[in-house]
């Protein structure tokens, strides 16, 4: 091309033209963390050093002879055709030799198992296969926004109910299913949740799989923190109740206790058929997954448990690091029994006269340190903030420190808010 046909093909660019997205996108509602982002982005690149407690990415390395593995495979030119796009047989033997160690489950990796690209990937997938227009999904509230989305974009209705008190979500979704017609089609669980970190016991999951099969509507549950557990506490999973497996699946991930987020290494496990389902949608989206990283993910599934159980220990000294620090200063924290994250309720007068979004801006601006909004995940997360864990206890200090400085501790004046203020 030209140096004058390239000049004039730029000089046409940006001319009117109208470009009609689908309903699905339309559908999709506002992403309420991007102005956050955009100022954390414009900070940084101005040389400010922000503390950022926004986002769940876990920022310590996977072991060694994890990565040793993915290099020594990735050398082998046998491994860089595509994929099977179910995963590697003996991956998904490694996922059900885990189920059965941890919690008793005993799965068929050749019926009832598929590796995906992330959890978050074979959920969306999966909500393609199961919903459709017209049909309704309860979801959590507050919402991990992939519980959300996925459900708007398969073209599905979501119904939010609040998850804080187990017995309380039991009731409101059997009062869902007795007054909606038609009835809702999917239920989305996700515990320990993200944001709020609550956590249920085995028996919640004994109640589910009844309503489950009373009311006629299938089960996905979102097991993405079952490897960051504290004081004690045990995960249980959703296949472990009677039954479970003739009405829902239940997806895990590599991405926190093993470090390795970027690799994009999460399963589905549970009905023969909705697993089917997920792999008939994958085949039609891609080839499976690069086949050293399955086999790096085989090695840290059979090698590293220790390790997993030692990245538990960080999280959980970190949580203790940021919720003694926010205690000080007058926080009323409730420390969480699993997840990378603390629920942290914004102090009155805060919440009430800002709101838990220009409170993240005014943290953000004037103190460095990135929070999420609790608006940003749904009406009841309104009044709080969602702090990761994914930096050192020292940095951690450091946030309180500066936290306290934006803030004050334990009060803040009328006049304060006032002069604090942002405008949305």
């Amino acid at each position: 091309m030209s140096e004058d046909h390239r000049a004039a093909e730029l000089a046409n660019r940006g001319q009117p033209f109208s470009i009609e997205v689908s309903e699905r996108v339309k559908r999709l509602p506002p992403y309420l963390f991007a102005r956050i982002n955009r100022l954390k982005y414009q900070k940084r690149r101005a040389g400010e050093d922000v503390i950022d407690l926004g986002m769940g990415n876990p920022g310590d390395p996977p072991q060694e002879l994890v990565v040793e593995k993915l290099a020594e495979a990735a050398r082998d030119p046998r491994n860089h055709g595509y994929s099977e796009s179910w995963g590697l047989l003996n991956l998904r033997r490694e996922v059900a030799s885990k189920y059965f160690k941890q919690h008793g489950v005993r799965l068929d990796p050749e019926r009832e198992i598929i590796v995906c690209l992330g959890s978050k990937e074979g959920f969306s997938h999966m909500c393609l296969a199961l919903i459709g227009p017209g049909d309704t999904a309860i979801i959590p509230n507050p919402s991990y926004p992939a519980h959300l989305f996925a459900v708007a974009l398969a073209g599905g209705n979501q119904i939010a109910l609040e998850v804080g008190d187990p017995e309380r979500l039991l009731s409101n979704i059997a009062y869902t299913c007795q007054h909606l017609y038609p009835r809702p089609k999917l239920l989305i669980l996700n515990f320990p949740h993200n944001p709020s970190t609550a956590t249920v016991e085995p028996d919640f999951y004994v109640d589910v799989v009844k309503l489950a099969k009373r009311y006629g509507f299938m089960v996905i549950s979102d097991l993405a923190y079952a490897d960051v557990t504290f004081d004690g506490y045990r995960t249980p999973s959703f296949l472990a109740a009677p039954g479970a497996f003739d009405v829902g699946v239940e997806f895990t991930t590599m991405s926190k206790g093993y470090n390795m987020a970027g690799w994009r290494v999460g399963f589905c496990a549970g009905n023969a058929e909705m697993v089917r389902a997920l792999g008939t949608i994958k085949t039609y989206y891609d080839y499976g997954m690069f086949q050293p990283i399955q086999i790096a993910a085989i090695v840290a599934l059979r090698h590293t448990d220790a390790a997993v159980e030692a990245q538990a220990k960080v999280y959980q000294r970190r949580r203790d690091v940021l919720c003694e620090g926010l205690e000080r200063l007058g926080w009323p924290i409730t420390r969480p029994k699993a997840t990378m994250f603390v629920w942290a309720k914004i102090p009155e007068p805060w919440a009430t006269e800002l709101g838990s979004f220009n409170v993240a801006m005014k943290l953000l601006e004037e103190g460095n340190v990135v929070a999420s909004p609790g608006a940003g995940f749904g009406p009841a997360g309104e009044g709080y903030l969602r702090l990761a864990l994914v930096e050192n206890e020292n940095r951690l200090r450091q946030a309180v420190r500066q936290i306290g400085r934006c803030l004050g501790a334990k009060t803040a004046t009328r006049e304060t808010l006032s002069a604090g203020r942002q405008d949305d």
